[in-house]
């Protein structure tokens, strides 16, 4: 399963968990748990809806509650497993790759480093950055809601940043777009990709 495969089954199930849990959720409300942009909560709520997971129905007050299926608990529990199984090879693949990052941050002289997307990559990393010689100044992520994570501001404009040496890409969700993004404003030469993305940035102008 790739890094975006399990990204977008995290989601589906971070949205059956509140559906199941808050039956008349809001949109806006369901966007602020999963810590993603209102427009990308709902596409996930409308898909788990096509998919028959979730049924709908109309409530006072221009409201709308929402509903686990029978087919939506089983594809609940279904995902719940596997994200658990997940969890643990990713979690120690991605440590190791957050290790020889900091090593090649090392190598650089780079102390101050930016992580680029909320995510548990991003989690880890953090983790991590205590066994090596960096400190994390900032998280830089346009697509959230949070202002914090983790203990750490979370920057939403790269002009809002703290003075930093380099960039560390921790976005799970689009982290090529990221990246391309990230390398057209600040060079590619100060931003490395953990190979636990599995990333190619070879064809990418200006890398």
């Amino acid at each position: 399963m790739s890094v975006r495969d399990n990204k977008e089954e995290k989601l589906t199930l971070e949205v059956l968990d509140a559906v199941g849990r808050k039956s008349d959720i809001s949109q806006r409300h369901l966007a602020q748990e999963l810590g993603v942009a209102l427009g990308l909560a709902n596409s996930y709520l409308k898909r788990c809806i096509r998919k028959g997971l979730i049924k709908i129905s109309d409530a006072p007050a221009n409201r709308y509650l929402y509903y686990l299926t029978p087919k939506g608990f089983a594809e609940k529990s279904r995902l719940t497993a596997r994200y658990l199984r997940y969890s643990f090879s990713f979690y120690r693949e991605a440590g190791e790759s957050c290790r020889k990052a900091y090593a090649l941050c090392a190598e650089r002289g780079w102390q101050r480093i930016v992580l680029c997307g909320i995510s548990d990559l991003a989690e880890i990393a953090l983790l991590r950055a205590w066994e090596a010689p960096v400190e994390i100044v900032a998280i830089y992520d346009p697509h959230t809601e949070h202002d914090r994570f983790v203990n750490h501001d979370v920057c939403h404009d790269l002009v809002a940043l703290p003075d930093y040496d380099g960039m560390l890409i921790t976005d799970l969700n689009a982290p090529r777009v990221s990246y391309e993004y990230l390398a057209s404003k600040t060079g590619a030469d100060r931003i490395i990709v953990p190979d636990v993305l599995r990333l190619d940035t070879s064809d990418i102008a200006g890398t």
